[in-house]
């Protein structure tokens, strides 16, 4: 306690030495006037900062008493010799940093006194820079002082702190997240609220914090909830997620129907019967296909397509494959490359609607019969005779 009081008053001393405010106002200003000791200390800035400092100093005498008392109380407990280890080292690591200032202070005084007064100096905040430096280590100083007495009060504390955590029975967070009151005979009796069943007893114990905490939770988000969807109407109700949801799905539909019919081959090839595809399929029909087969199916150089004959197979298979990979040795081409898997499927549905239609010029009948799964009447094998024969000698 007696190094902390005259700790505390060197400081002052140094805070309060007329010498050093007088050797910080002795240099020469632009002007060339001299400046008075106490004239220097008129500049508001000067004034702020002394206000400071002496702020800085009372702070550190109301700190200097916390730490005595609390030396006087661990001396009381007999660990007064850990407390003046601690307060050795703060005045042995203080002191010296005082009487360094002092003496920095007075070597700055002789230079001043031996300057020519005649030199111009450059002002800080219109004070003199040796006062304003002066000042300003003060305040640092003082700065210092206090972190070293919070830490030894942190110190003090903590030793305090460890003290109770030693005779304090450690508790696991889950325990504290799920604790509830434990009550001995006589306050449980008290908290008895007389329900009994079956011998179970009901006591007016609280819930567990984490029953709260979620209570609380889901009170505030029931607020939140309730605001946006009934009062600012800034996200959609059920009946509008519905609705988003149906126009989602229906464009998914469409998507994977689009990629999923140009993934059709002739093992998986059906006849289309919507109207559009149909009409999609006379329109690429007539543009690229009526050159050799006239434009309602009679046939030109091409077969016929109106009638039961064909030379390479009937049905949207095999129409579909004759389309896609094209005969070559015949002179037509393999449309696999102008036109996607749906489009010639669409072609060749419209080319099954040409079955049983009377073109205005129909060509003779080429190829076999065929019939849907390769089921031929009786009276039609003299035709499938003839109509082979036919084929034979066309080619």
């Amino acid at each position: 306690m007696k190094k902390s009081l005259s700790l505390t008053t060197v400081l002052t001393g140094l805070l309060l030495c007329p010498n050093l405010l007088f050797a910080a106002s002795t240099t020469s200003v632009t002007s060339g006037a001299e400046e008075g000791a106490f004239a220097a200390l008129a500049n508001p800035v000067a004034i702020i900062m002394l206000t400071i400092l002496i702020v800085l100093l009372f702070v550190i005498i109301f700190l200097g008493r916390i730490v005595a008392t609390s030396l006087e109380y661990y001396k009381s407990k007999k660990q007064a010799a850990n407390s003046k280890n601690k307060g050795s080292k703060i005045v042995s690591v203080l002191l010296p940093l005082l009487l360094l200032t002092g003496y920095h202070t007075s070597a700055q005084e002789a230079t001043t006194e031996a300057a020519p007064a005649a030199e111009a100096i450059t002002l800080i905040g219109g004070m003199n820079p040796t006062l304003f430096y002066f000042l300003f280590g003060v305040f640092l100083l003082e700065a210092l002082i206090i972190i070293i007495l919070i830490s030894t009060i942190r110190f003090l504390v903590g030793l305090e702190k460890k003290k109770a955590a030693k005779k304090s029975k450690s508790i696991h967070w889950f325990e504290k997240l799920n604790a509830t009151k434990s009550l001995d005979p006589a306050s449980e009796a008290e908290a008895n609220w007389g329900h009994s069943y079956d011998g179970i007893e009901e006591l007016d114990n609280p819930t567990p914090p984490w029953w709260m905490a979620g209570f609380a939770l889901s009170v505030v988000i029931g607020i939140i909830y309730f605001y946006r969807f009934d009062i600012a109407k800034t996200a959609p109700d059920q009946f509008q997620e519905y609705a988003i949801e149906v126009q989602n799905g229906e464009a998914a539909k469409l998507a994977y129907l689009a990629s999923a019919a140009n993934k059709v081959d002739e093992n998986t090839v059906t006849s289309l019967t919507d109207a559009a595809d149909i009409e999609a399929g006379k329109t690429i029909f007539v543009q690229v296909c009526a050159a050799c087969h006239s434009a309602d199916g009679g046939g030109t150089v091409g077969p016929n397509l109106t009638d039961d004959y064909w030379l390479h197979g009937g049905g949207i298979k095999n129409i579909f494959r004759t389309i896609t990979v094209g005969v070559p040795e015949k002179g037509m081409k393999s449309w696999k490359d102008d036109y996607t898997p749906r489009q010639i499927q669409q072609i060749a549905s419209f080319i099954e609607t040409l079955h049983g239609t009377k073109p205005a010029t129909a060509k003779a009948p080429q190829g076999e019969l065929y019939k849907a799964e390769n089921k031929m009447p009786a009276e039609d094998s003299t035709k499938t005779v003839t109509g082979a024969t036919a084929a034979h000698t066309q080619s």
